[in-house]
């Protein structure tokens, strides 16, 4: 029962308007959560979070050591929106329409709220404010947002060049640190490094959707197996005849490179059309080639075309069946 209940809802949240919807909740909360965490933990601890938000920060603090504040949601806003107008007609519209609004959301509950801090000590502020900055940002990611800032730079460059920029985010960060500790004490910086370590510790913990992973198929259904996994999902996919060691009966290993974010579907499909098939699943740590990214900026995978792409499963479908894949003669 837990199964089929688990499967409908899955169903359900295929549906745009249920995914707008969990993506809508989800950004709202990490908004509210990440407002509750300057206030209650980063302010308190004079702490200094990392990529866009920690500039506002700190032009915050700078700024108020001459008489004249630019706050931190006002610098959160005028960091954000202009990259958000950059990136607009170069990565997915849905995620610069979400990921703005969580910024927005952010600068208006640091606007109307005032929260306040709920440990005394600064140890617990860093380790436990380090463990909501994580999540905060894991709920964004989730539902097919960010936080906005950092993301939305390493997000254009990946779709333009195929590269990261994550060592020059850290280097951006080591700045920021440097300059801060300058300013307010090495004291305050060596608690923010902490800070953001428990962070990105606690963002890898619970968000892993942009990694990758290596599928090899092994079946007797080759033809069925493609033409099902072409027509639910945008990855290529390659094929190899070989023959089992134990029965000597031609099969075929298939293998394809997806995200972790899709596994679970695509061998959930497979095995629907060949249930004794064989999957052997592993980490992809490196890959070199084309890669399509689309969906992965949705709460749950779609399994429908991407609108932004041309359709190429029915093209792809019909190259397969015209293949002579399962002639014994090879042809």
């Amino acid at each position: 029962m837990p199964t089929a209940i688990t499967d409908q809802a899955l169903e359900l949240a295929r549906h745009t308007i249920v995914r707008r919807v969990i993506t809508t909740v989800a950004v709202v909360a990490s908004a509210l959560l990440q407002a509750f965490l300057i206030q209650a933990f980063v302010n308190p601890a004079n702490l200094l979070p990392s990529g866009f938000t920690g500039i506002a920060v700190l032009i915050d603090r700078i700024t108020s050591l001459g008489g004249v504040r630019f706050s931190t949601d006002l610098g959160m806003l005028a960091l954000n929106i202009p990259l958000a107008i950059i990136c607009w007609s170069r990565i997915s519209k849905r995620f610069v329409v979400f990921s703005t609004m969580q910024v927005a959301l952010s600068a208006l509950f640091l606007r109307i709220f005032d929260f306040q801090p709920i440990l005394d000590d600064k140890l617990m502020l860093v380790v436990f404010g380090g463990f909501i900055s994580g999540i905060s940002i894991a709920i964004a990611l989730k539902a097919g947002a960010s936080t906005g800032g950092t993301d939305f730079i390493a997000l254009l460059v990946a779709n333009r060049t195929g590269k990261t920029i994550w060592e020059f985010v850290f280097a951006g960060n080591c700045v920021l640190l440097v300059v801060f500790g300058a300013l307010f004490g090495w004291d305050h910086a060596a608690y923010s490094i902490v800070f953001q370590f428990i962070a990105t510790k606690s963002l890898d913990s619970f968000y892993h959707r942009y990694d990758r992973v290596t599928l090899q198929i092994t079946t007797q259904r080759a033809t069925e197996v493609m033409d099902a996994y072409i027509a639910h999902f945008q990855h290529g996919i390659s094929c190899a005849e070989v023959i089992g060691g134990y029965s000597r009966k031609k099969m075929y290993l298939l293998h394809t490179v997806v995200s972790t974010y899709e596994s679970e579907d695509i061998i959930r499909l497979v095995r629907e059309v060949d249930p004794g098939v064989v999957i052997n699943v592993f980490r992809t740590d490196n890959f070199v080639g084309g890669w399509w990214g689309g969906h992965v900026d949705e709460p749950v995978p779609a399994r429908v075309p991407d609108p932004d792409k041309l359709p190429r499963g029915s093209a792809r479908k019909d190259a397969t069946r015209r293949s002579s894949l399962m002639q014994d003669d090879g042809r």
